[in-house]
C-alpha cells in the first residue's frame, strides 16, 4: 500500500467491538473474517476520515506547514524539522529561510493549512498581494538576518499576519497563542492520522477498542 493512497482519506467502521480503519470498507471484517458491514446498526456504518493533507498551491491567503524535507506521509517521523510559509492569493507560497524569501508554485502539494482570512473579506482579499510583496522587501528579511531559533521561518509568517492584524487595526497575536489556538489542533489530528496510515501501510488496517 502507497503513502499517497492513504493521503486520499480513510474510512472507519465498527465490528467486533473495535473501531477499524482502512483505506477502503473491504468485504470482510480483517479481525474475524464475517461480513464487515451491518444495516442492523447505523453506529458501525462506515465513516469517512478525510486526510488532512491539502494541495498548498490551491489554498489562498492561508498558513501552511509542511516538513523541510519530504511529505509528510513519505518521510516524516515525528521529530523531523518542519517548514512554514504563507500563500498569496494565486496559491503561490511565499516562505523564508538561510537563503532569504522564496516564492515556490511547486513543492508545497502536502500540508497543513490554516486559513487566514475568511472567503468572503473581498476588500482584504483585494490587498493581500500588494501588502505581501511590501512586507517581503523588508531588509528584516535578507538571508544574513536568519537565525535557526530566533528569526525563522515561523517568525516570518507570524510577523506577517500581525502585520495584516495591524493593517485592520486588530490586536497582535503572540507565538503561543497562535500556535495552540491554530497550528496544534490540526498538527494533533495530522500525527493521529500519520499514525494510522504507518499502520495501515503495513498490516492493511489498524483497529482500537471502542468503548460506546
Amino acid at each position: 500500500m502507497h503513502a499517497f493512497d492513504l493521503g486520499k482519506g480513510l474510512v472507519k467502521f465498527r465490528h467486533c467491538k473495535k473501531d477499524i480503519f482502512c483505506s477502503f470498507v473491504p468485504q470482510n471484517c480483517p479481525i474475524c473474517g464475517q461480513p464487515a458491514v451491518s444495516s442492523s446498526s447505523l453506529k458501525d456504518a462506515p465513516v469517512s476520515i478525510p486526510s488532512p493533507f491539502v494541495n498548498g498551491h490551491k489554498e489562498r491567503c492561508s498558513f501552511l506547514l509542511k516538513p523541510t524535507e519530504g511529505t509528510f506521509l513519505g518521510d516524516y517521523d515525528g521529530n523531523s524539522d518542519l517548514h512554514v510559509g504563507v500563500t498569496n492569493t494565486a496559491g503561490t507560497v511565499y516562505h523564508y529561510n538561510e537563503t532569504g524569501i522564496h516564492k515556490d508554485d511547486l513543492g508545497w502539494e502536502q500540508c497543513v493549512c490554516v486559513p487566514l482570512i475568511q472567503p468572503d473579506m473581498y476588500g482584504l482579499i483585494n490587498q493581500w498581494d500588494q501588502h505581501l510583496d511590501e512586507f517581503c522587501a523588508a531588509e528584516t528579511w535578507l538571508p544574513c538576518r536568519y537565525e535557526e531559533h530566533h528569526h525563522n521561518c515561523y517568525t516570518y509568517v507570524l510577523e506577517f499576519i500581525n502585520y495584516m492584524l495591524s493593517a485592520q487595526e486588530r490586536q497582535r497575536l503572540s507565538k503561543c497563542e497562535f500556535t495552540e489556538k491554530f497550528v496544534l489542533p490540526r498538527t494533533k489530528r495530522t500525527s493521529k492520522y500519520i499514525t494510522i496510515c504507518k499502520q495501515i501501510a503495513e498490516n492493511d488496517f489498524y483497529f482500537i477498542d471502542c468503548f460506546d
